[in-house]
């Protein structure tokens, strides 16, 4: 006999709502000005990045026309890119300083996170000279939103749903297995990246199992990875740091890295064993 208690899966129209009200929230973020410009963009961002999550679950059905609102979703995110990279990079500088408990590290943190903040600056000047108020970005938004909630969503079942997110867990296990295998900063972001949409489809169905929860702190400890990864790409030529700081900072950054994939790796040892990736 089925448990009657088991929660439901969404349905296709519920995910529709919920796909619907992300980009809604998108258009709402990108709207915010003066001090909350950053934090509007990083939320826009995370709504999108949502969007295209809860469009990935019934794609099967939703195709083409979902296909070319993704593209235009992932075009509209990556735009957004570099006012969040030079964001995220002041924000990670400024955390790793406040919380430095060394002396010399710290002026080092604090004089990257004055030359990134200056950066972030001009970049956001020269963003909101191209798209004042982000008003044409807005705009596309709104037309993405309509054709999204236009989609044959009626068409999404569960088994279809099902079988998107059980891709997703292996894309997901196959990304960690390769980011352990060769350690090298691309296949991290990649495990990161497919952590993270996993993490958001379980957002979308409403789920939060035990696993489910390690993998949004998984998600989470890869992004604190990749922001480690980003001060150290910005290490190279055209820096905004000092010379004299840059190689310091590159080995500080090394040791970040080493210390947050220590305890992603310990956290995938944690979980149940159908939940690694394969051997």
């Amino acid at each position: 006999m089925a448990n009657s208690s088991a929660p439901a899966r969404p349905s296709g129209p519920q995910l529709r709502d919920y796909a619907v009200d992300e980009l809604a929230r998108a258009i709402t973020c990108l709207g915010w000005r003066g001090g909350r410009l950053h934090a509007g963009v990083h939320q826009a961002r995370k709504s999108l990045r949502r969007a295209r999550a809860t469009l990935a679950l019934g794609m099967s059905a939703l195709a083409p026309a979902a296909r070319l609102i993704d593209r235009e979703l992932r075009k509209l995110n990556r735009g957004l890119s570099v006012l969040r990279d030079a964001h995220a990079l002041a924000g990670a500088l400024a955390l790793l300083a406040e919380r430095s408990g060394v002396a010399e590290e710290t002026a080092l943190l604090r004089r990257a996170h004055k030359a990134a903040a200056r950066e972030r600056a001009i970049r956001t000047r020269s963003e909101c000279s191209d798209d004042p108020g982000m008003h044409a970005r807005r705009i596309i938004l709104g037309s993405l939103l309509g054709a999204l909630r236009a989609l044959p969503w009626e068409n999404v079942d569960a088994p279809m749903i099902q079988a998107a997110l059980a891709r997703s867990r292996t894309r997901a296990a196959a990304a960690g297995r390769r980011a352990h295998e060769r350690d090298k900063a691309d296949d991290w972001h990649r495990w990161r990246r497919r952590a993270r949409r996993l993490s958001q489809q379980q957002r979308a169905l409403g789920e939060d199992a035990a696993g489910n929860r390690r993998e949004k702190r998984l998600a989470v400890l890869l992004g604190q990875a990749q922001d480690r990864n980003l001060v150290q790409e910005h290490c190279r030529r055209g820096s905004p740091f000092a010379v004299a700081d840059r190689a310091p900072l590159r080995a500080l950054m090394e040791r970040e890295l080493a210390r947050l994939r220590a305890r992603a790796e310990r956290l995938l040892a944690a979980e149940p064993e159908a939940a690694r990736p394969a051997a």
